[in-house]
């Protein structure tokens, strides 16, 4: 499921203009990472994918579908998005009830539906939490029961709005391998992000984007290298390529692997 947006622009009703005409393409399955610093129109944009937002002008396609010819509620078949804070998308008093709610107004079968709540819940982690309320959980457990009501959609198109905020090492781990799974699926993940080292580590495609419009795209690894113009949006590259960088070493490690590998052979080179 691809999504394309053509020469799109705009402005918020309080006169200020969050996009100035953005085109870009995300081919189907491609993981892609937003970053900037706030205000660069990062969640503006992809608030235009399910159409919470429209167009000011410009396009913005799902798959065949031109989003401002269909509502969010239909455009949720195909874009599941997890709000950067949970609270402003959980309502329900049971955290199971939270995650069938998606599937179930889908109109997807009973069983499919407890099928994919219980594999949601096992994936962020929560199958222990079913029957509590969301609000007795933490913040970070919060946006984990956010997640999983969104994997349970089973949509071809997710976007992650800062999905480590307000995880601990571990929640953090777990939000990877989540990601990692979805790619391994051929799903499309998007996800806006101030954390540059998990979008090192997970995204193979890095937009960069500052006052509504896109001053980088491409593949991560050349684009987290461009330190001088990372620099004009409030964006440090990685800490391993900050590193490799102070130490002399070749190479754009984006991974503990890659860095130490890198940094083994250039042990050897200097004996």
């Amino acid at each position: 499921m691809h999504v394309r947006v053509a020469d799109l622009t705009y402005t918020y009703p309080f006169g200020v203009q969050a996009l100035k005409g953005v085109t870009l393409h995300i081919a189907s399955g491609e993981s892609v990472a937003i970053v900037g610093q706030n205000g660069a129109g990062k969640t503006t944009l992809v608030k235009h994918f399910n159409a919470l937002l429209r167009p000011g002008s410009g396009s913005v396609w799902v798959g065949d579908w031109d989003t401002r010819q269909h509502t969010t509620a239909r455009l949720a078949r195909r874009v599941g998005y997890v709000f950067q804070n949970p609270d402003d998308q959980l309502f329900q008093s049971k955290v199971l009830a939270e995650v069938t709610f998606g599937p179930r107004n889908l109109g997807f079968e009973t069983e499919r539906v407890e099928a994919l709540a219980d594999m949601a819940l096992n994936m962020v982690g929560l199958d222990h939490a079913a029957g509590q309320h969301p609000y007795d959980l933490s913040p970070g457990e919060r946006k984990r029961v956010a997640l999983a009501a969104v994997l349970a959609m089973d949509t071809p198109v997710i976007v992650l709005d800062e999905p480590t905020t307000g995880q601990d090492f571990i929640g953090v781990q777990r939000v990877g391998e989540i990601v990692e799974h979805l790619k391994a699926e051929g799903r499309t993940v998007l996800t806006i992000t101030h954390d540059i080292d998990f979008c090192a580590e997970h995204f193979q495609r890095v937009i960069v984007m500052a006052d509504g419009a896109i001053l980088l795209d491409g593949e991560s690894r050349q684009v987290l290298a461009q330190e001088e113009i990372l620099a004009k949006t409030y964006v440090e590259p990685p800490q391993l390529v900050r590193l490799a960088k102070q130490l002399g070493m070749a190479g754009v490690p984006l991974t503990v692997e890659e860095f130490t590998n890198a940094h083994q052979g250039w042990l050897e080179a200097s004996k």
